[in-house]
Protein backbone atom coordinates (compact mmCIF):
# COMPACT_ATOMS: atom_id res chain seq x y z
CA UNK A 1 0.00 0.00 0.00
CA UNK A 2 1.23 3.40 -1.27
CA UNK A 3 0.09 6.60 1.28
CA UNK A 4 0.03 9.81 -0.62
CA UNK A 5 -1.08 11.86 2.24
CA UNK A 6 2.25 13.70 2.10
CA UNK A 7 3.89 13.78 -1.11
CA UNK A 8 7.01 16.60 -2.16
CA UNK A 9 6.60 15.38 -5.82
CA UNK A 10 4.96 17.84 -8.85
CA UNK A 11 1.97 17.00 -10.28
CA UNK A 12 2.59 14.64 -13.20
CA UNK A 13 2.89 16.34 -16.08
CA UNK A 14 -0.34 15.62 -19.19
CA UNK A 15 -0.47 12.61 -20.77
CA UNK A 16 1.33 12.20 -24.51
CA UNK A 17 -0.43 10.47 -27.13
CA UNK A 18 1.07 7.95 -28.84
CA UNK A 19 2.00 8.92 -32.20
CA UNK A 20 1.57 5.54 -33.93
CA UNK A 21 -1.71 4.07 -34.35
CA UNK A 22 -2.54 1.65 -31.51
CA UNK A 23 -3.21 -2.33 -32.95
CA UNK A 24 -5.89 -2.83 -30.21
CA UNK A 25 -8.77 -0.17 -28.57
CA UNK A 26 -10.52 -0.40 -25.09
CA UNK A 27 -13.34 -3.55 -24.99
CA UNK A 28 -14.87 -6.21 -23.41
CA UNK A 29 -12.65 -8.68 -24.97
CA UNK A 30 -9.75 -7.03 -23.84
CA UNK A 31 -10.74 -6.06 -20.37
CA UNK A 32 -10.85 -9.91 -20.20
CA UNK A 33 -7.75 -10.92 -21.35
CA UNK A 34 -6.12 -8.39 -19.62
CA UNK A 35 -7.67 -9.09 -16.30
CA UNK A 36 -4.81 -11.28 -14.30
CA UNK A 37 -2.52 -8.44 -15.05
CA UNK A 38 -4.36 -5.72 -14.06
CA UNK A 39 -5.24 -7.98 -10.81
CA UNK A 40 -1.57 -7.67 -10.09
CA UNK A 41 -1.22 -3.88 -10.38
CA UNK A 42 -4.00 -2.50 -9.10
CA UNK A 43 -3.04 -1.36 -6.12
CA UNK A 44 -1.18 0.90 -7.92
CA UNK A 45 -2.99 1.52 -10.95
CA UNK A 46 -6.15 3.31 -10.68
CA UNK A 47 -9.22 1.44 -12.26
CA UNK A 48 -10.09 5.06 -14.37
CA UNK A 49 -6.03 4.53 -15.74
CA UNK A 50 -6.30 1.01 -16.76
CA UNK A 51 -8.77 1.27 -19.88
CA UNK A 52 -5.88 3.87 -21.31
CA UNK A 53 -3.18 1.85 -20.78
CA UNK A 54 -4.29 -1.87 -21.41
CA UNK A 55 -4.43 -1.25 -25.29
CA UNK A 56 -0.83 0.08 -25.32
CA UNK A 57 0.49 -2.42 -23.47
CA UNK A 58 -1.15 -5.35 -25.44
CA UNK A 59 0.25 -3.44 -27.91
CA UNK A 60 3.56 -3.05 -26.88
CA UNK A 61 3.86 -6.45 -25.61
CA UNK A 62 2.81 -8.11 -29.34
CA UNK A 63 5.36 -5.67 -30.74
CA UNK A 64 8.30 -7.21 -28.83
CA UNK A 65 7.53 -10.29 -30.05
CA UNK A 66 7.68 -9.01 -33.84
CA UNK A 67 10.88 -6.98 -33.31
CA UNK A 68 13.02 -9.83 -31.83
CA UNK A 69 13.09 -6.86 -28.69
CA UNK A 70 13.24 -6.50 -25.12
CA UNK A 71 12.44 -3.98 -22.53
CA UNK A 72 14.85 -2.96 -19.49
CA UNK A 73 13.84 -1.17 -17.38
CA UNK A 74 15.26 0.78 -14.50
CA UNK A 75 13.46 0.56 -10.84
CA UNK A 76 12.54 4.49 -11.42
CA UNK A 77 9.79 3.23 -14.03
CA UNK A 78 6.36 3.75 -13.67
CA UNK A 79 4.33 1.06 -12.09
CA UNK A 80 2.64 0.92 -15.61
CA UNK A 81 6.26 -0.33 -17.37
CA UNK A 82 7.97 -1.37 -14.53
CA UNK A 83 5.34 -4.27 -14.44
CA UNK A 84 3.55 -4.35 -17.38
CA UNK A 85 5.90 -4.07 -20.59
CA UNK A 86 9.85 -4.84 -19.18
CA UNK A 87 11.19 -8.17 -19.44
CA UNK A 88 13.94 -6.81 -17.05
CA UNK A 89 13.67 -4.92 -14.00
CA UNK A 90 16.74 -3.32 -11.38
CA UNK A 91 19.21 -1.37 -10.92
CA UNK A 92 21.91 0.20 -13.21
CA UNK A 93 24.14 -3.16 -12.12
CA UNK A 94 21.53 -5.45 -12.53
CA UNK A 95 20.68 -3.95 -16.26
CA UNK A 96 24.18 -3.90 -17.48
CA UNK A 97 24.83 -7.37 -16.55
CA UNK A 98 20.92 -8.33 -18.04
CA UNK A 99 22.36 -6.39 -21.62
CA UNK A 100 25.20 -8.19 -22.06
CA UNK A 101 23.34 -11.52 -22.25
CA UNK A 102 20.28 -10.84 -23.84
CA UNK A 103 19.63 -12.61 -26.90
CA UNK A 104 17.49 -10.43 -28.39
CA UNK A 105 18.40 -8.54 -31.17
CA UNK A 106 16.65 -4.94 -29.78
CA UNK A 107 17.18 -3.13 -26.25
CA UNK A 108 14.63 -0.91 -25.25
CA UNK A 109 16.18 1.04 -22.75
CA UNK A 110 13.45 1.67 -20.18
CA UNK A 111 16.00 4.60 -18.39
CA UNK A 112 17.84 7.47 -18.83
CA UNK A 113 20.84 7.70 -21.61
CA UNK A 114 24.13 6.70 -20.05
CA UNK A 115 21.96 3.18 -19.26
CA UNK A 116 21.31 3.10 -23.11
CA UNK A 117 24.93 4.23 -23.87
CA UNK A 118 25.95 1.18 -21.19
CA UNK A 119 23.51 -1.56 -22.89
CA UNK A 120 25.61 -0.55 -26.31
CA UNK A 121 28.57 -1.22 -24.83
CA UNK A 122 27.91 -4.55 -23.71
CA UNK A 123 26.09 -5.42 -26.64
CA UNK A 124 27.81 -3.50 -29.74
CA UNK A 125 26.27 -6.08 -32.21
CA UNK A 126 22.39 -5.10 -30.95
CA UNK A 127 20.37 -2.44 -31.49
CA UNK A 128 19.54 -0.16 -28.32
CA UNK A 129 17.14 2.07 -28.77
CA UNK A 130 15.72 4.62 -25.96
CA UNK A 131 12.13 6.15 -26.10
CA UNK A 132 13.17 9.55 -25.51
CA UNK A 133 16.98 10.99 -26.47
CA UNK A 134 16.63 14.23 -23.72
CA UNK A 135 16.34 11.12 -20.96
CA UNK A 136 19.79 12.45 -19.57
CA UNK A 137 20.80 12.68 -15.64
CA UNK A 138 22.47 15.25 -13.48
CA UNK A 139 25.18 13.21 -12.21
CA UNK A 140 26.35 12.64 -15.97
CA UNK A 141 26.19 16.31 -16.89
CA UNK A 142 28.18 17.19 -14.13
CA UNK A 143 31.69 16.18 -15.28
CA UNK A 144 33.19 15.91 -18.51
CA UNK A 145 35.99 13.66 -20.11
CA UNK A 146 38.25 17.01 -19.74
CA UNK A 147 37.18 16.74 -16.36
CA UNK A 148 38.63 13.19 -15.97
CA UNK A 149 42.30 14.51 -17.71
CA UNK A 150 42.45 17.12 -15.38
CA UNK A 151 41.92 14.66 -12.48
CA UNK A 152 44.58 12.63 -13.66
CA UNK A 153 47.07 15.25 -13.66
CA UNK A 154 46.05 16.38 -10.45
CA UNK A 155 46.39 12.88 -8.99
CA UNK A 156 48.95 11.03 -10.53
CA UNK A 157 48.73 6.91 -10.21
CA UNK A 158 45.39 7.59 -8.14
CA UNK A 159 42.96 5.71 -9.77
CA UNK A 160 39.75 6.69 -10.91
CA UNK A 161 36.29 5.33 -10.37
CA UNK A 162 33.67 6.33 -12.10
CA UNK A 163 29.51 5.88 -11.16
CA UNK A 164 28.06 4.41 -14.28
CA UNK A 165 25.83 7.45 -14.01
CA UNK A 166 28.03 8.98 -16.64
CA UNK A 167 28.96 9.53 -20.42
CA UNK A 168 30.53 6.89 -22.21
CA UNK A 169 33.02 9.69 -23.13
CA UNK A 170 33.60 9.69 -19.33
CA UNK A 171 33.88 5.79 -18.76
CA UNK A 172 36.98 5.91 -21.40
CA UNK A 173 38.93 8.43 -19.10
CA UNK A 174 38.85 6.14 -15.97
CA UNK A 175 39.49 2.62 -14.96
CA UNK A 176 36.88 1.49 -14.03
CA UNK A 177 32.80 1.84 -13.13
CA UNK A 178 30.29 1.28 -10.48
CA UNK A 179 27.18 1.19 -9.10
CA UNK A 180 25.74 2.19 -5.70
CA UNK A 181 24.96 -1.59 -5.63
CA UNK A 182 28.92 -2.28 -5.70
CA UNK A 183 31.16 1.08 -4.91
CA UNK A 184 32.71 -0.18 -2.08
CA UNK A 185 33.39 -3.63 -3.57
CA UNK A 186 34.59 -2.10 -6.93
CA UNK A 187 36.92 0.90 -4.50
CA UNK A 188 38.84 -1.76 -2.42
CA UNK A 189 39.33 -4.05 -5.36
CA UNK A 190 41.93 -1.92 -6.69
CA UNK A 191 44.44 -1.86 -3.51
CA UNK A 192 45.38 1.07 -3.82
CA UNK A 193 45.12 3.65 -0.73
CA UNK A 194 43.65 6.45 -2.29
CA UNK A 195 40.88 6.33 -5.33
CA UNK A 196 39.26 8.83 -7.06
CA UNK A 197 35.41 8.24 -6.99
CA UNK A 198 33.33 10.67 -9.23
CA UNK A 199 30.77 12.48 -10.20
CA UNK A 200 29.12 11.96 -7.09
CA UNK A 201 30.22 13.42 -4.25
CA UNK A 202 27.49 11.79 -1.46
CA UNK A 203 27.90 8.46 -2.72
CA UNK A 204 31.67 9.01 -2.56
CA UNK A 205 31.50 10.38 1.28
CA UNK A 206 29.23 7.22 1.88
CA UNK A 207 31.80 4.56 0.17
CA UNK A 208 34.52 6.36 2.69
CA UNK A 209 32.47 5.61 5.15
CA UNK A 210 32.47 2.27 4.78
CA UNK A 211 36.14 1.49 3.50
CA UNK A 212 39.55 2.39 5.05
CA UNK A 213 40.50 3.60 1.44
CA UNK A 214 40.95 6.94 1.09
CA UNK A 215 38.24 8.25 -1.28
CA UNK A 216 38.28 11.66 -3.10
CA UNK A 217 35.38 12.98 -4.44
CA UNK A 218 34.20 14.74 -7.68
CA UNK A 219 31.23 17.69 -6.86
CA UNK A 220 28.65 16.02 -8.55
CA UNK A 221 24.88 15.48 -6.87
CA UNK A 222 21.52 14.02 -7.90
CA UNK A 223 19.34 16.22 -8.61
CA UNK A 224 16.87 13.70 -6.58
CA UNK A 225 18.63 12.50 -3.69
CA UNK A 226 20.49 16.02 -2.66
CA UNK A 227 17.09 18.03 -2.22
CA UNK A 228 16.51 15.56 0.73
CA UNK A 229 17.24 16.34 4.37
CA UNK A 230 17.61 15.06 7.42
CA UNK A 231 15.51 17.32 9.53
CA UNK A 232 12.74 16.28 6.64
CA UNK A 233 13.26 12.86 7.96
CA UNK A 234 12.99 13.50 11.38
CA UNK A 235 9.69 15.08 11.27
CA UNK A 236 8.57 12.35 9.44
CA UNK A 237 9.66 9.96 12.20
CA UNK A 238 7.45 12.24 14.62
CA UNK A 239 4.28 11.98 12.31
CA UNK A 240 4.58 8.40 11.90
CA UNK A 241 5.03 6.27 15.27
CA UNK A 242 7.01 3.13 14.09
CA UNK A 243 8.14 4.42 10.47
CA UNK A 244 11.62 2.83 9.45
CA UNK A 245 13.28 4.96 6.97
CA UNK A 246 15.29 3.26 3.79
CA UNK A 247 17.79 5.87 1.99
CA UNK A 248 19.84 5.62 -1.10
CA UNK A 249 23.56 6.47 -1.07
CA UNK A 250 23.25 9.69 -2.96
CA UNK A 251 21.82 11.32 -0.30
CA UNK A 252 23.60 13.75 1.61
CA UNK A 253 25.31 12.41 4.93
CA UNK A 254 22.75 13.82 7.44
CA UNK A 255 19.93 11.73 5.14
CA UNK A 256 21.96 8.73 5.60
CA UNK A 257 22.68 9.31 9.28
CA UNK A 258 18.95 9.62 9.83
CA UNK A 259 18.14 6.18 8.16
CA UNK A 260 17.66 2.86 9.11
CA UNK A 261 19.38 1.20 6.31
CA UNK A 262 21.37 2.70 3.13
CA UNK A 263 21.71 0.83 -0.13
CA UNK A 264 21.21 0.79 -3.63
CA UNK A 265 17.44 0.56 -4.92
CA UNK A 266 17.84 -3.47 -5.37
CA UNK A 267 18.87 -3.67 -1.86
CA UNK A 268 15.84 -1.25 -0.68
CA UNK A 269 13.84 -3.62 -2.48
CA UNK A 270 15.95 -6.65 -0.84
CA UNK A 271 15.63 -4.73 2.60
CA UNK A 272 11.60 -4.57 2.75
CA UNK A 273 11.17 -8.14 1.44
CA UNK A 274 12.99 -9.58 4.11
CA UNK A 275 12.29 -6.92 6.99
CA UNK A 276 8.66 -6.74 5.99
CA UNK A 277 8.35 -3.35 7.94
CA UNK A 278 4.61 -2.13 9.20
CA UNK A 279 5.66 0.97 7.54
CA UNK A 280 8.37 2.47 5.80
CA UNK A 281 9.83 5.55 3.43
CA UNK A 282 12.77 5.05 0.80
CA UNK A 283 14.00 7.92 0.19
CA UNK A 284 14.85 7.80 -3.28
CA UNK A 285 12.27 8.30 -6.56
CA UNK A 286 8.82 8.64 -6.35
CA UNK A 287 8.03 5.09 -8.76
CA UNK A 288 10.23 3.08 -6.45
CA UNK A 289 7.27 3.02 -3.49
CA UNK A 290 4.47 1.73 -5.90
CA UNK A 291 7.06 -0.64 -7.96
CA UNK A 292 7.83 -2.35 -4.61
CA UNK A 293 4.15 -2.33 -3.27
CA UNK A 294 3.29 -4.46 -5.96
CA UNK A 295 5.49 -7.12 -4.22
CA UNK A 296 4.72 -6.42 -0.81
CA UNK A 297 1.24 -5.40 -0.64
CA UNK A 298 1.07 -5.95 3.43
CA UNK A 299 3.78 -2.44 3.60
CA UNK A 300 1.95 0.76 4.03
CA UNK A 301 4.80 2.74 2.18
CA UNK A 302 4.75 6.64 3.41
CA UNK A 303 5.99 9.63 1.04
CA UNK A 304 7.17 12.30 0.65
CA UNK A 305 9.47 11.06 -2.37
CA UNK A 306 11.20 13.23 -5.16
CA UNK A 307 10.25 12.85 -8.59
CA UNK A 308 13.58 12.39 -11.27
CA UNK A 309 12.36 14.53 -14.50
CA UNK A 310 14.63 12.51 -16.44
CA UNK A 311 13.11 8.92 -16.10
CA UNK A 312 9.81 10.24 -16.26
CA UNK A 313 10.78 11.52 -20.07
CA UNK A 314 10.10 7.67 -20.76
CA UNK A 315 6.18 6.84 -21.55
CA UNK A 316 4.40 3.58 -22.75
CA UNK A 317 3.35 6.32 -25.40
CA UNK A 318 7.26 6.91 -26.42
CA UNK A 319 8.12 3.04 -25.88
CA UNK A 320 5.19 2.35 -27.98
CA UNK A 321 6.47 4.13 -30.91
CA UNK A 322 9.95 3.79 -30.17
CA UNK A 323 9.09 0.37 -30.98
CA UNK A 324 6.90 0.79 -34.30
CA UNK A 325 9.66 3.16 -36.01
CA UNK A 326 12.54 1.82 -34.19
CA UNK A 327 14.23 5.00 -32.80
CA UNK A 328 15.68 6.87 -31.30
CA UNK A 329 19.16 4.39 -31.75
CA UNK A 330 22.02 4.52 -29.38
CA UNK A 331 25.72 4.81 -30.87
CA UNK A 332 28.86 4.87 -29.00
CA UNK A 333 32.12 6.63 -30.96
CA UNK A 334 34.01 3.31 -32.16
CA UNK A 335 37.18 4.25 -30.28
CA UNK A 336 35.32 5.57 -27.13
CA UNK A 337 33.87 2.18 -27.15
CA UNK A 338 36.66 0.07 -26.42
CA UNK A 339 37.97 1.92 -23.81
CA UNK A 340 34.96 2.57 -21.74
CA UNK A 341 33.67 -0.98 -22.21
CA UNK A 342 36.88 -1.75 -20.51
CA UNK A 343 35.80 0.06 -17.71
CA UNK A 344 32.14 -1.27 -17.46
CA UNK A 345 33.28 -5.15 -18.12
CA UNK A 346 35.74 -4.69 -15.08
CA UNK A 347 33.18 -3.84 -12.92
CA UNK A 348 30.66 -6.83 -13.64
CA UNK A 349 33.51 -9.33 -14.15
CA UNK A 350 34.30 -8.13 -10.32
CA UNK A 351 30.91 -8.23 -9.59
CA UNK A 352 29.49 -11.67 -11.43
Amino acid sequence: MVSTASTLAPAPKARAEAKAPLAYAWSPALEKEMAPLYARVKNVITPMEWPYYAPLIKSINELKAQRDAVILAHNYMTPEIFHCVSDFRGDSLQLAKEAARVDAKVIVQAGVHFMAETSKLLSPEKTVLIPDMRAGCSLASSITPEDVRMLREAYPGVPIVTYVNTSAAVKAECDITCTSANAVKVVESLGAPRVLCIPDQYLAKWVQSQTKVEVIAWKGACEVHERFTGEELERMRADEPGLKIIAHPECPPDVIAAADFTGSTSGMIKWVKDSHPRKVMLVTECSMASNVAVEAPDVEFIRPCNLCPHMKRISLENIYDSLVHLRHEVTVDPDVAVRARRAVERMVNLTN
